[in-house]
């Protein structure tokens, strides 16, 4: 797969990175806070190299963690290991290609990831199916149309070179529209500024 091969090539440069916006990394982690419970099940995919996943874990009972790079999910693996969580399961995969029953979890994450994908509104659609009603998703998606406009030109370029992923240039309406399209309910949707990523809390509509 190419998206995993780059991300695997990118992996440990990515782990070294710093976050771009503490603050606002903060703030996500806290609104979605408010909406765990001890005894949720928790799906993130595009988990990456696991920082969100161990800093949720003490406020819920598993944490079910996919990237499609397995050097992601050995990194991962490590920073679990070295913070002593043990109710977090790693592993690599795809949200379209791993096995999820339907009704099971009663949240999924998913950060930094659905701009990555060939068909988000596929994606977007599993998720609905495999969260209980009034299950919550929570994702901060890069809406590359309005944070550099011509990014839509550079982008094909940059994947045929194998300089970048995947990305899908789309705008905010365009997110917003696919959760709709679905069947969730937009609970809260935050961006700090134009060069950031839109951060949302969407839910599935049940009791």
């Amino acid at each position: 797969m190419a998206a995993s091969s780059f991300w695997d090539r990118t992996a440990d440069k990515y782990a070294a990175t710093p976050i771009a916006d503490e603050a606002s990394y903060q703030v996500k982690l806290a609104e979605t806070r408010r909406r765990m419970r001890s005894d949720m099940n928790v799906l993130e995919f595009g988990c990456g190299t696991g920082s969100t996943a161990v800093l949720h874990a003490p406020h819920v009972q598993h944490i079910r963690a996919v990237d499609f790079s397995s050097r992601m999910i050995e990194i991962a693996q490590g920073k679990a290991e070295a913070a002593g969580i043990r109710n977090v399961s790693f592993e690599q995969g795809a949200i379209e290609d791993i096995a999820l029953e339907s009704d099971s979890f009663d949240m999924v994450m998913a950060m930094s990831v659905l701009h990555l994908l060939e068909d988000k509104a596929k994606a977007i659609s599993t998720v609905h199916r495999v969260l209980k009603p009034g299950g919550y998703f929570v994702s901060s998606t890069a809406c590359v149309a309005e944070m550099i406009p011509l990014f839509g030109l550079i982008a094909p370029l940059g994947k045929r070179l194998g300089l970048l992923p995947h990305i899908d240039v789309m705008r905010t309406s365009q997110l917003i529209d696919a959760f709709e399209r679905a069947g969730f309910s937009i609970e809260h949707q935050w961006r700090p500024k134009r060069m950031a990523a839109h951060f949302v809390i969407a839910r599935k509509r049940g009791s």
